[in-house]
């Protein structure tokens, strides 16, 4: 069974490559990192900040591959005050910016996260900027439970290959909180985050240092809690993927093998 797993940026998916022995090579011009949990093979990879790259990245790693499932996953900023700092969200849906139909969760691994210990949501607000004012997720709060950038355009891209896809992701910020810099203006073109322009915010903001400080504590423990979790969900996975396929039981677990119908059943930043 293969697993892939899709973070923003390398500070995200630190924790869990302290967990477990990953190698890093490269694939179709991508960097990749891979290991096995269980019967699984994981691979990871890091799309960058924003959509427009997260689905290219992804589908470098998709195109050759019997992919079987696709976890969108990394850090997110809360839309709701139940939704606290460091808690691992699974949402059933992604509205996407931009996109008129939402993109629905695999009902199947939702499930599982749920036995993992992951609290289950409605949606995930996919944008193409990173939402820095209390105010502005006070408003996206009325529809979504979580707001972050990439989900949208990975699973978007998986289902289309044919992966099982689910987002899940922990909560760097909370919703009454507004971050300590612009981290937009600290984002290159090509989705990674320039430590010289964060530099260059901090010299023109230095009263944001203390929150700057606390909010890099509040991403690694999220961060933290993100790993822990997802090395307990993939094995779930491989457990319900040796249950028997069932056609037309919504929420089977019936990820690998021939399915039903012979339809292949494969698709915030750190400091």
């Amino acid at each position: 069974m293969r697993v892939l797993v899709t973070f923003a940026v390398d500070a995200e998916f630190a924790p869990w490559r302290k967990l477990r022995k990953f190698v890093t090579h490269d694939r179709n011009d991508q960097e990749a990192h891979t290991t096995r949990i269980g019967d699984v093979e994981v691979t990871v990879v890091l799309t960058g900040v924003g959509g427009k790259k997260a689905w290219v990245e992804a589908t470098k790693i998709i195109w050759d591959a019997n992919v079987d499932v696709c976890i969108s996953s990394g850090l997110a900023g809360s839309l709701r005050l139940e939704h606290s700092v460091g808690c691992v969200l699974a949402a059933r849906s992604i509205d996407a910016t931009g996109w008129k139909p939402r993109i629905s969760s695999d009902s199947a691994l939702v499930e599982l996260a749920s036995q993992c210990g992951g609290k289950v949501v409605d949606s995930f607000h996919s944008v193409d900027r990173i939402i820095v004012d209390a105010a502005e997720k006070h408003r996206l709060g009325l529809a979504s439970d979580a707001v972050e950038m990439e989900s949208g355009e990975v699973m978007y891209e998986a289902a289309a290959f044919g992966a099982k896809c689910i987002a899940i992701r922990a909560i760097s910020d909370a919703a009454d909180e507004t971050l300590p810099l612009d981290f937009n203006r600290v984002t290159t073109a090509d989705g990674d985050v320039s430590i010289a322009r964060v530099l260059v915010q901090v010299a023109a903001h230095p009263e944001s240092v203390p929150a700057l400080i606390r909010f890099g504590k509040q991403s690694r423990r999220a961060a933290e809690n993100l790993a822990a979790f997802l090395d307990r969900y993939v094995l779930k996975v491989a457990e319900a993927s040796m249950i028997k396929p069932t056609c037309g039981g919504g929420g089977s677990f019936g990820f690998v093998g021939g399915g039903c119908g012979g339809a292949r059943l494969s698709g915030r930043m750190v400091l």
